[in-house]
This record gives structure tokens, C-alpha cells and sequence, in this order.
């Protein structure tokens, strides 16, 4: 998919309005077709003698009670998700409320609620003549047939949209999604690492020109494109992640025939508020480590939590550990090297996932235990060439342990390896 199709992409899932005004303007065309059918169906009854005016009442009060209670149900239905929301992100973390905003249903459920409504109240119109007043229906039969159809949907989609709510409330699921994400960012991520090879002399920097915020993902081969007709080899300076403002350095150029353009430079990178989790292979680590955190906090004081958030920091540890990292290498047709991005390293995914809970846990035992045998299912599982980091980080727990747990046998129980930590 181009790149500016997938900003586009990315923007509408980032935001609550798209989907909800796509679906309203969806509505006034059904509501439109509705009304010509209508028209024409009131002709053809009116020609065969079948008189429709006795069930006008009660079809308009049917459709008057449904646009009521509409709106109602739809300010209830999100008032309460969005106290339940509050609750979880003061909870878990405030990114759960990411989660919330990019989900399918939430936008579905808010588009269709939004849609009944105002179908609802043009169906009413209708019984005016509508925008025709010279083409009266007397009983818009059709258009009300779509309104109990989007009424029966608005059901169905608001069984599923609490069910995925209460979802979104527990820990287990959360962390799934997260950790699920975060391997699709893995499996996406580009494998051409095999080492930096000899770069021609420095030329110059390109310095970025824009608004500042979070650098969220790049287009490559537009960049790779702009290395090719400079003659150039590009190095993108700032890792994905990484906070970007107006007059940092960009791009070190290499040989080639000048710098590109600073505008061209800055319209291939995206920058935003957050962090998204398209191009970032850290995102996923960042999440669980703040999650396993917040829970070790003595305000929280929730292990169980911590181990849970281990169990997919091991996961996606061991996914990243097959995985090449450090800078990546991106070639033109001609396999040439014409864009060197910046990436974390082993022991920067390794002091990501485990060193700020390694630190925290040490009075828990629970979380102790459950990471001794992840680190020792780790060290099983990732090439003998990457097993320093992991070792480093056992023998810092295994010290920090000793010094804080002053009885032998408590000790013994905490420097215990156990993939549940505490049975």
C-alpha cells in the first residue's frame, strides 16, 4: 500500500470522527434512495387500490419513539464506557486508551448508533412530502423497514460493543492485544541488518523542518528514492520513537551529488503527539514494562498483574531474539544501500522488557521467580552470541535479591525459577 494511503489509514484508526461522519453521510443517501423507493411504491399501491394511510399513526409513532430513544441510549452507552475507560487507565496505563479509540467496534457501534438517529429524524420528514412537498408519502414504508433494520443492528453491535468494554477492563486481554500487536510489528519489520557496510565521505546533514512531536514511522522508499537520484546514501539519525523538533538532525548524507531538499526530507517522515505501534518495535515493551510497573507500585501493590505482563515480555523477547536488530539496511532496485535506519539493538529490547522490572520486583518474590525462568527459557530459545545481556540482567536480580532478603530460606523461595511465579 503507498505510504500516503497508509497515513490516511493510520489517521482515520487514530480518530473517532472519520468513521462516525463517513457513516452519517451513508445514512442521508440510504435515507434518499428510501425516499424515491417510497414515492414509487406509494404510486403502484395507489394504482392497484391498496391503501396504505391506516397504518400512518402507528408507523410515525414507532419511528418518533426509536429517534427519541436513540439519542438517549447512545449518550448513556458512551457516558458510562468512557467512566469505565478512566477507570482502566488509572489502572493498567493511560495508552489503554489507544486501545479504545482504534477499536473496529468502537467505531462501528458509534457510526451506527449515530446513523439510526438521523435516519430516524429524516424519516420523519418524509411524512411532510420531504424535500418535495408536491410528493407527499403518505406511510414511508421502506424507509421504516430500515429503521428497524439499523434499530436490530444497533442491538447486536451494542452486545458486542460491551463485550469488548469489559474486555478492555481486565488485565489478561489488554496485555494480549498489546503483545499480539507488537509480534505483527516484528513480523512486518524489515530483516536487512547484515552490518553497516563502507559509507563514502560525510557531505552534510539535513535538519528537520516541521512541527515537532514523536517520530512514528517513515516512509522508506521514498527516501531510498531521493539516496537514488543523489547518488547518496542516506542515514536516518533519530530511531523510531524517538522526539523530534524543529533544527534536530535529520539525515547524514553520504557522497552523492548534495543534500536533498529539507521539505522533501521532512514530508517523508511522520511525527505525531504518541507513539504508534506500526513501525516501532519497542512500543509493545514500553507498554507491558509500564503496566508490570504501575502494578509493583505500593499504591497498586498487584504481582499477579506483573507476572502477566512478564509472560508476554518473555513471548516477545524470544520473538525478537530470531530477529536481526541494530541499524537496518534499505536497498534500491539494484540492490545498492541507500538508507540506513537507526534501530535498537539486542540489549536495548533486553534493558526495555526486563530492567526497569527487574528493579521493582525484588520484594515480590511472585515476580522474582517468574523472572528467573523467563530469562532461563530465554536463554534456551535466542542464539549463544546474545545470551550476555540476559545473563547480566539474572545476576543483577540474583544480587539484588540476596541484599534485600536477609533469611536464607526467604531468599532460597525467591531465587527460585517458576513460570506462574507463585503456583
Amino acid at each position: 500500500m503507498p505510504y500516503r494511503l497508509l497515513r490516511l489509514r493510520e489517521h482515520a484508526r487514530e480518530t473517532l470522527w472519520v468513521t462516525p461522519v463517513a457513516g452519517l453521510v451513508l445514512a442521508c443517501l440510504l435515507w434518499r434512495l428510501a425516499l424515491t423507493a417510497d414515492q414509487e411504491l406509494v404510486t403502484v399501491l395507489a394504482s392497484t387500490g391498496i391503501g396504505v394511510r391506516d397504518f400512518t399513526e402507528d408507523v410515525k409513532t414507532i419511528v418518533t419513539v426509536i429517534s427519541q430513544a436513540m439519542l438517549t441510549f447512545l449518550g448513556v452507552v458512551f457516558s458510562v464506557s468512557l467512566v469505565a475507560l478512566q477507570m482502566t487507565s488509572g489502572q493498567l496505563t493511560p495508552r489503554v486508551v489507544r486501545i479504545f479509540v482504534r477499536s473496529r467496534i468502537t467505531k462501528l457501534t458509534l457510526t451506527v448508533f449515530l446513523s439510526t438517529f438521523v435516519f430516524s429524524l429524516l424519516v420523519l420528514t418524509s411524512y411532510n412530502g420531504g424535500p418535495d412537498p408536491d410528493k407527499a408519502v403518505p406511510v414511508p414504508l421502506i424507509q421504516s423497514a430500515f429503521t428497524l433494520l439499523l434499530v436490530g443492528l444497533s442491538l447486536l453491535l451494542f452486545i458486542a460493543y460491551v463485550t469488548t468494554t469489559l474486555r478492555l477492563m481486565q488485565v489478561g486481554p489488554v496485555v494480549d492485544h498489546i503483545a499480539r500487536e507488537s509480534l505483527r510489528v516484528v513480523e512486518r519489520a524489515t530483516t536487512d541488518s547484515a552490518g553497516v557496510p563502507d559509507l563514502p565521505a560525510v557531505v552534510g546533514l539535513v535538519r528537520y523542518e516541521g512541527r515537532a512531536g514523536v517520530l512514528r514511522d517513515v516512509d522508506v522508499a521514498r527516501l531510498v528514492r531521493c539516496a537514488r537520484r543523489q547518488g547518496a546514501v542516506l542515514r536516518l539519525l533519530p530511531r523510531i520513537g524517538d522526539y523530534v523538533m524543529a533544527g534536530t538532525a535529520l539525515l547524514e548524507v553520504y557522497g552523492g551529488q548534495g543534500l536533498p531538499p529539507a521539505a522533501s526530507a521532512a514530508s517523508a517522515v511522520s511525527l505525531g503527539p504518541d507513539r504508534t505501534s506500526r513501525q516501532d518495535l519497542g512500543f509493545g515493551l514500553r507498554q507491558l514494562a509500564d503496566i508490570a510497573l504501575r502494578a509493583l507500585s505500593p499504591a497498586v501493590n498487584d504481582p499477579t498483574t506483573a507476572v502477566q505482563c512478564l509472560d508476554r515480555i518473555v513471548h516477545l523477547l524470544g520473538a525478537l531474539g530470531q530477529h536481526p536488530l541494530g541499524p537496518v539496511l534499505h536497498r534500491d532496485r539494484h540492490a545498492h544501500v541507500r538508507l540506513v535506519q537507526t534501530g535498537p539493538d539486542w540489549e536495548n529490547v533486553v534493558d526495555l522488557g526486563l530492567g526497569e522490572i527487574r528493579v521493582a520486583a525484588v520484594a515480590h518474590a511472585q515476580v522474582t521467580r517468574r523472572m528467573f525462568a523467563g530469562i532461563d527459557d530465554l536463554l534456551e530459545v535466542v542464539p549463544h552470541h546474545r545470551a550476555e545481556p540476559l545473563l547480566r540482567h539474572r545476576t543483577l536480580l540474583e544480587l539484588a535479591v540476596n541484599q534485600t532478603l536477609t533469611h536464607p530460606a526467604d531468599r532460597a523461595f525467591a531465587l527460585q525459577p517458576d513460570r506462574q511465579g507463585i503456583g
